[in-house]
């Protein structure tokens, strides 16, 4: 039979050995993650001999106190509690990342679920109380009658979060490799999801959280993050994971970042990169901010006017670039000049063999790097373009400028 008890009812209570003594009290309950994640592994007693680490294994019942299976004399001593994640340390009064909700919130109690195992109960994480319930729990334990703070309790609409819709922010890199803490569900979101959850984080947690998402996934959230928050996580980070989260950002993001950054650790990050991504961003920070150049990426899909609709997919299947740029396909000649573009929702209905040419979209509408940025935001809006391409004195494609870096700019001017 299923029984549900919170960890606030769990410290304090007494246990009693194999005998029916009493050998001491609740101090801790924990789990062993490299183990299990919700599984309840031990609990820490306080005895008049000092603390004693109690297996689960050996816990019989935890109705009217924990009754074990053991004689007190058998728990080991406490030697300390490496590799051990305590419910009430490191748990209450934390805060944790709600992956369901999006949100940050803070722990004020923790369901626990007792299930019958093959072995004897079973004790796991079941949730977690944020709510008025938890914090009202905790705060008239011992204080007001245990039946009328349960009348009190059921009155209360529960706020919990289950337990597998969690994810910890461990500041210690150490210890979260040892305790095999990662942020799986969190790098799950969108990435503006993400950057909202960091942006609420202090900023030791914002460093942990970064250290622990996929480059590609990082780089994705941190487009999204507000910049002045954005020159702080980086600052925090070493160079080396700096230019791998860089790597992966639009090469026009990257070197936004990169542009609000002392030259000297602009410096350092550029050194560590790859030598073609290095040279990506590298030549677009030499652009003035404001212009069109300072907006554009050098990502896109460009084609000669001689291709095909099946060469447009085949291009298409092995970009590597940001899906922004490929809602249009540029055609240029054997020098680079921009002779058309061609919409992406062109190509549905159009035969594998017919020509991209026969499909440009009319006018061809273009800007040049010097180009203002608020001539550019008049382009996209006059035209309602979803790309607009950049191009040299000569005609040459340059770069292009997707409608989130308008929608960017726009906000900015808010």
């Amino acid at each position: 039979m299923n029984h549900t008890l919170s960890l606030t009812e769990l410290l304090g209570a007494t246990v009693y050995d194999a005998a029916g003594a009493v050998g001491g009290r609740v101090r801790e309950v924990a789990i062993t993650p490299q183990e299990d994640r919700a599984r309840v592994s031990t609990l820490i007693v306080k005895t008049k001999a000092g603390n004693r680490l109690l297996p689960w294994s050996a816990v019989k019942s935890v109705n009217g106190g924990v009754r074990t299976a053991s004689a007190a004399s058998d728990w080991a001593a406490d030697a300390g509690v490496e590799g051990l994640f305590l419910l009430e340390r490191d748990l209450l009064d934390q805060q944790v990342i709600d992956v369901n909700g999006r949100k940050v919130v803070r722990v004020n109690d923790v369901d626990l679920h007792e299930e019958d195992g093959d072995k004897g109960i079973v004790l796991k994480v079941g949730s977690v109380d944020v709510g008025a319930r938890g914090a009202l729990r905790r705060l008239l334990k011992g204080v007001v009658p245990n039946p009328a703070l349960q009348a009190l309790l059921r009155r209360i609409p529960p706020r919990a979060i289950p337990w597998e819709f969690v994810d910890l922010v461990e500041t210690d890199p150490a210890r979260r490799v040892k305790l095999k803490i990662s942020n799986d569900r969190l790098a799950k979101l969108h990435p503006a999801d993400i950057a909202d959850i960091i942006e609420e984080l202090a900023p030791s947690e914002r460093e942990a959280v970064f250290e622990t998402l996929d480059e590609e996934v990082a780089a994705e959230a941190l487009e999204e993050v507000e910049p002045k928050l954005q020159k702080s996580i980086v600052e925090s980070l070493d160079s080396e994971r700096v230019a791998d989260i860089v790597e992966e950002m639009d090469p026009d993001a990257a070197a936004d970042l990169l542009a609000d950054l002392p030259q000297e650790r602009t410096e350092e990050i550029l050194e560590e990169m790859q030598p073609d991504e290095r040279q990506e961003v590298s030549g677009l920070l030499e652009f003035e901010e404001n212009t069109a150049a300072g907006r554009m990426t050098t990502e896109y899909i460009a084609l000669g006017p001689d291709a095909t609709v099946n060469d447009a997919i085949d291009a298409l299947r092995n970009y590597e670039g940001g899906v922004e740029t490929v809602s249009t396909l540029f055609l240029v000649d054997a020098e680079g000049k921009l002779v058309g573009m061609v919409p992406l929702a062109k190509l549905v209905l159009a035969q594998g063999d017919e020509s991209l040419m026969s499909l440009v979209q009319e006018p061809l509408i273009s800007c040049h790097p010097e180009t203002k940025e608020n001539e550019v935001a008049e382009l996209f809006d006059k035209y309602n373009l979803l790309t607009l391409p950049v191009v040299d004195e000569e005609s040459k494609l340059v770069g292009v400028i997707t409608s989130d870096d308008v929608i960017s700019l726009l906000r900015q001017k808010l």
